[in-house]
């Protein structure tokens, strides 16, 4: 080990984390001071990488001669803070992933560049001219303009927010003298934020935001309210509240408020929605649908304290801010919270500890709560706020039965009642949702004549019939070919269908009802720009009679006109493998039951099924969550399954499949070796075994508690098992199976 004097021109030892593989940071020299969170340009082999200093320290154990110097500090943008830097290498530490790719993936990319970055400047727009009514009548939207500024400066978000037209009138009024532009510099006194268009909160919402305002430091609330209780009406109250400025705090602007959302989706509406509820309020998001200087621009936004509100998809978990208040984590049962791929974090767990970092409230909110959260409620690790009943007062909840398709006329997968269902409600001039939560026209093509299927000839699962440009497609690995026109096996040219996708029950709806206006929403449809949103337009204005879609459709959406929703295919999660194909299953029916009836016209469900007696259906008749949840939570106690026990996977594929096997059983060897209070499985094939050409397989560990299982990974080293062309990957708390 060498000590580093500060001489000869040295200020020290620098650790750095750089996007390799390798669980450790690497040792460099600089020439000037550089604070730990600052980008670094640094030489690695005959690469020159960009890192992010994580530390300073005055020795290493390399010698002296072998610790190269930095070559350049990147100070065109704010260093990560310190809190943000504990945060990642706690996700690197709990998820057992190398910490210069945990550190790295959470810059936005244009971070992860040598490039220079123009600075931000904090620009806002004051009046020049305060003569409002001295403006052409037909300059409506500019008279509003001035209004605003009038009372105080304003940034081009805020004014933007005010019409359509706001910019280009702001521009016109540039010109013409009546407002130009200055730069903030510093955190200013603000005003109180004003609530737009404020409800009166029923008891339970009022409990729910009392109960979290009062908390004054990290409390985690799970906030369980049925399908059109009003939870996203509590999230406003509670934002509202936190946003205020508040001296005793530090918090001079008041504070700033991270929500995250499941689905890329759902971010412009609520972008939009909460826009019209705090239009003074700087507001942006953070998802993958992006460009890179979109992302930066609002991650700086964020750094400075300057953006209010983040809404974000699982990545915005990351973000900088510095003045964070709370954290609200929307429909936080939801599967895409969980990463897939490289750092495998579960963004609402993340968010979970934030929150207790910096020591605020945060809120988890579902309908249909995950059993982690739901049973971390009933020990009284979380405190649970209920909203049992829906928020508007003349809106009930839809009625939810079964129709028996064993004795059930049956179209194609789609039974004469549903049928009969949607001609009342197209008679009515309401809304009709048919949920089918497969895309394409057929999940199989099948020869009546040999029984072939059409296989995917890279992965195990079979190629989904697009009938509409008659192709074949596998949605796992993006293989596409044509239709054939006969049997490639024995050449006969029955070629059937099996199955119903969504363009199916469009195709047969219609040909049964020729005027109605038929609208599918699937991955397929909604793969231009702006599709989705012309949708939801054409919902909104009731031009549509009859929606087909997949679980693009089933959350978050507040459709006024739609009464009626039919479910196919529902009983296919209850043959899965997976533990949690069931908990999954009722969330997403409750879910899609919740569109219907919303306003104060009745709502109807209906899903077609062979087993109307199952436990699930008769719980979701009856709306009952919480009768479900217990039944899911004495069956996982009894099996041993989370959240009564901690998991961890490993999972190897590769296109030899003995190395695959061989990997894993030496891994599994070893952790059998270490005689530790784990259970280890044996090693299985992956519940698609091949996808793409590569063989995948997988090894469960589970342990009874969480610190044993950790200190079961630390020791289990399985970096050091030759993994010879094969990509490995360590999954803490896995959902897929």
């Amino acid at each position: 080990m060498i000590e580093v004097p500060v001489n000869g021109g040295l200020t020290g030892i620098v650790r750095v984390a750089l996007d390799v593989p390798i669980h450790t940071l690497f040792d460099y020299m600089a020439d000037e001071p550089v604070a730990p969170g600052q980008r670094v340009v640094v030489p690695l082999g005959r690469r020159q990488m960009i890192g992010v200093v994580m530390e300073s320290v005055a020795t290493s154990d390399l010698p002296h001669g072998r610790i190269k110097k930095v070559l350049r500090v990147l100070d065109d943008s704010e260093p990560l803070s310190a809190g943000l830097l504990e945060l990642l290498k706690f996700c690197s530490d709990y998820y057992h992933y190398p910490i210069g790719p945990t550190v790295i993936s959470a810059l936005p990319t244009r971070l992860r560049s040598d490039k220079p970055l123009a600075v931000r400047r904090d620009i806002r727009y004051r009046l020049i001219r305060d003569e409002a009514d001295s403006l052409p009548r037909r300059k409506s939207v500019a008279r509003r303009i001035v209004e605003k500024l009038a009372a105080h400066p304003c940034s081009l978000a805020q004014i933007r927010a005010l019409s359509a037209t706001a910019g280009a009138q702001l521009k016109w009024l540039e010109q013409e003298g009546w407002v130009g532009q200055c730069e903030m510099s510093g955190e200013l006194p603000a005003p109180p934020v004003q609530l737009v268009n404020a409800h009166s909160l029923t008891m339970e919402q009022q409990q729910a935001v009392d109960a979290v305002t009062q908390s004054s430091n990290f409390g985690c609330f799970l906030l369980h309210g049925i399908t059109g209780s009003g939870k996203t009406e509590v999230y406003v109250h509670l934002m509202h509240c936190m946003l205020q400025p508040c001296p005793e705090l530090g918090r001079m602007g008041g504070g700033q408020i991270l929500l995250l959302v499941p689905e890329i989706n759902l971010t412009p509406q609520l972008e939009g929605y909460f826009h019209s509820r705090f239009p003074d309020v700087p507001l942006v998001s953070l998802h993958s649908g992006l460009s890179e200087n979109q992302r930066l621009d609002h991650w700086q936004q964020a750094q400075t304290g300057y953006a209010r509100i983040v809404l974000g998809t699982r990545l915005s978990v990351f973000a900088e801010l510095p003045r964070l208040s709370l954290i609200i984590v929307d429909e936080e049962h939801d599967s895409s919270f969980k990463q897939q791929d490289g750092l495998r974090y579960s963004a609402r767990d993340v968010a979970v500890f934030r929150a207790s970092q910096v020591g605020i409230p945060i809120v988890l909110g579902s309908a249909t709560p995950s059993l982690e959260s739901y049973h971390n409620a009933q020990i009284g690790r979380y405190r649970l706020l209920k909203l049992s009943g829906r928020a508007k007062a003349d809106a009930r909840l839809p009625e939810v039965s079964c129709i028996n398709i064993n004795q059930s006329v049956m179209t194609e997968g789609v039974s004469e009642k549903l049928m009969r269902e949607i001609v009342l409600r197209i008679s009515r001039g309401e809304q009709s949702l048919l949920f089918i939560n497969r895309r394409g026209y057929a999940p199989v093509l099948m020869c009546t004549e040999c029984g072939w299927l059409s296989d995917c000839r890279n992965c195990a699962g079979k190629m989904v019939l697009h009938l509409a440009d008659r192709k074949l497609r596998c949605h796992h690995c993006g293989l596409q070919i044509s239709m054939p026109a006969s049997c490639p096996s024995c050449g006969h040219a029955g070629l059937h269908p099996v199955g119903s996708g969504t363009q199916r029950v469009e195709s047969l709806l219609r040909a049964r009802f020729p005027d109605a206006r038929i609208l599918r929403v699937d991955r397929d449809s909604t793969r231009s720009k702006r599709s989705w949103q012309k949708m939801r337009e054409q919902i909104h204005a009731n031009e549509v009679d009859i929606l087909v879609g997949t679980q693009m459709l089933a959350k978050g959406h507040d459709f006024p006109e739609l009464t009626l929703v039919g479910v196919l295919g529902a009983d296919s999660a209850l043959y899965s493998a997976d533990f949690r194909a069931s908990e999954k299953l009722f969330a997403q029916l409750m879910q899609v039951a919740g569109r219907a009836g919303r306003a104060d016209k009745a709502g109807c469900v209906l899903i077609q099924t062979a087993f109307p007696d199952h436990p699930l259906f008769r719980c979701l008749e009856r709306h009952d969550f919480d009768e479900w949840a217990t039944l899911l939570l004495a069956e996982r106690r009894m099996a041993g399954f989370p959240p009564f026990v901690f998991q961890a996977m490993l999972r190897a594929e590769g296109k030899n499949e003995n190395d695959v096997y061989a990997y894993l059983g030496k891994a599994r060897a070893a952790a059998i070796e270490l005689q530790r209070e784990v259970e280890v499985f044996g090693v299985v094939p992956a519940s698609l075994a091949r996808r793409a050409n590569h063989v995948r397989a997988q090894l469960l560990i589970q342990a009874g508690s969480r610190k044993i299982l950790q200190q079961f990974l630390r020791d289990w080293r399985i970096d050091e098992i030759p993994a010879p062309r094969l990509h490995c990957s360590l999954d803490i708390d896995p959902l897929e199976f």
